[in-house]
């Protein structure tokens, strides 16, 4: 912002991965970039996670699940109907992720698979953190405690949650497939479970 505001906050992020994991991770990118997609970008796919995450998680919270036929799998769906009618208010406002909030990205698991009818899938597990400020007891179920992050001085400070969400993406590879990635897992830790 200008100069003028004052000193800036960042949010500074440090991640140490294990060697091996990164390896393989990057060793999944490069078979897929050969096999099945010559123009796959892990950071070109971690932009587009991150416009579905937030899409996705803000029709989860408002409930519109009708929406979400061409992003998620049915079988996901089917639950997310299930669990969502039994969410108070204030867990369901805590699913909605502006772009804007989420502060760190990672990917996680990569596979590559045929099913037995010699279909070729890759799924990519990613990890979000986001800022929410929904009206969130201290200790959330399962006796976790939530990141609080307190903006502002003493007399205008806004409280927000650091929330964690998990979804994994799949694509079918087959000739002849659409080549749309789905979303084939949703996990909201401690809101959606």
């Amino acid at each position: 912002g200008p100069e003028a505001e004052g000193p800036q906050r960042r949010v500074v992020v440090v991640r140490i991965t294990s060697p091996f994991a990164w390896l393989r991770t990057r060793f999944y990118y490069l078979l897929i970039r050969l096999y099945f997609d010559q123009e796959f970008s892990i950071e070109e796919f971690t932009r587009g996670a991150k416009q579905a995450f937030s899409v996705v998680s803000k029709l989860l919270s408002q409930r519109k699940l009708d929406l979400l036929d061409e992003l998620v799998s049915a079988e996901v769906l089917q639950v997310l109907k299930e669990k969502i009618s039994l969410l108070p208010d204030s867990h369901r406002d805590a699913l909605a992720a502006d772009i804007d909030a989420i502060m760190y990205t990672m990917e996680g698991d990569v596979r590559i698979y045929y099913d037995d009818d010699g279909r070729k899938f890759v799924s990519i597990l990613m990890r979000f953190w986001y800022l929410n400020g929904a009206n969130l007891p201290d200790e959330v179920p399962g006796e976790t405690k939530v990141f609080q992050i307190v903006f502002g001085d003493e007399s205008t400070k806004e409280k927000r949650h650091l929330l964690t969400a998990n979804y994994e993406f799949q694509r079918e590879f087959t000739e002849g497939a659409k080549p749309d990635w789905t979303i084939t897992r949703i996990e909201h830790p401690r809101l959606l479970e």
